[in-house]
């Protein structure tokens, strides 16, 4: 299986991940959950995490077909629009978005001027489509489960599996955000898990679990199998889903959510402006 080169990139604000991941080759890359730094006190954006990405890929040489969500982010804004506008390459994201899309066009009364059918992006993954980046093959899973519309991209022997899982010392994704399931997300694991044991499993998040001191970002599918404390062969879905169920009722909404699902389900865009020029958010009081 074709060995892509990847780059990860840490923002610690959000404890994310982002990546470009690229064929030597070719020098064709795709840049994953690109980060747009928001201060929610302020209201005010800045584009440092993004312009790394950029600078690197620049140094780099390589051109970029795919800019590219696993899926619709809580934790931070996506930058994806302003690394396409410098980078091009094509925005995509799963096609269920179109669920995500409707479930929170309603709970932000986004109005007629929301489209809820993914055409804010340039291309709409399916279940096991393939694609390329120069000679080396892709393929995108729907693996939802955390969301709707999440998806795992397998490019040669590396995986980018979004919010599906976190490294085994610490488990798996939440699972109660609106249209999360975590039987699903069981089901969605498992068909991960039926990678080939030496894929590269590349995650979104780390939050260093008790007694580990430094963030990590790359796993494998057999340490994932072996030894993922919620998710490991030999754990019964019955049982999975009672311990995400119990888990998920004890967390803290993300803190930056209310402003990430309206931006990221626009494809990294704001809402409109107003009258006189201004962007804004909205905050739905008691409303979920």
């Amino acid at each position: 299986m074709r060995h892509p080169e990847v780059k990860a990139f840490f923002d610690d604000a959000s404890n994310t991940f982002s990546y470009v991941v690229w064929d030597p080759a070719s020098l064709q890359a795709a840049v994953f959950d690109s980060v747009l730094d928001f201060d929610a006190a302020s209201g005010r954006t800045r584009r440092d995490s993004a312009d790394a990405i950029i600078a690197f890929v620049r140094a780099r040489g390589l051109s970029v077909p795919w800019v590219i969500d696993t899926h619709v982010h809580a934790d931070h804004l996506s930058a994806a629009p302003y690394v396409q506008s410098v980078l091009g390459g094509k925005l995509g994201i799963g096609e269920h978005i179109r669920a995500v899309q409707d479930t929170f066009g309603t709970l932000f009364h986004a109005g007629d001027e929301f489209r809820r059918d993914g055409s804010q992006f340039d291309h709409l993954f399916k279940d096991g489509e393939r694609y390329a980046l120069g000679d080396i093959e892709a393929v995108a899973m729907h693996t939802p489960g955390h969301t709707p519309a999440c998806m795992t991209h397998v490019i040669g022997d590396a995986a980018f599996v979004g919010d599906t899982l976190f490294m085994p010392d610490y488990g798996t994704a939440r699972c109660d955000f609106p249209g999360g399931d975590a039987r699903v997300l069981y089901r969605s694991i498992r068909r991960i898990f039926a990678l080939p044991p030496d894929t590269r499993i590349f995650l979104c998040h780390d939050y260093k679990a008790p007694g580990r001191d430094q963030f990590v970002h790359e796993t494998t599918i057999a340490a994932e199998r072996s030894g993922n404390i919620h998710v490991r062969d030999g754990i019964a879905e019955d049982d999975f889903v009672r311990m995400r169920s119990e888990r998920d009722a004890t967390l803290a909404m993300p803190k930056l959510i209310l402003p990430a699902v309206q931006v990221n389900m626009r494809a990294g865009q704001f809402p409109p402006a107003e009258e006189n020029g201004v962007h804004y958010l909205k905050i739905p009081v008691d409303a979920w």
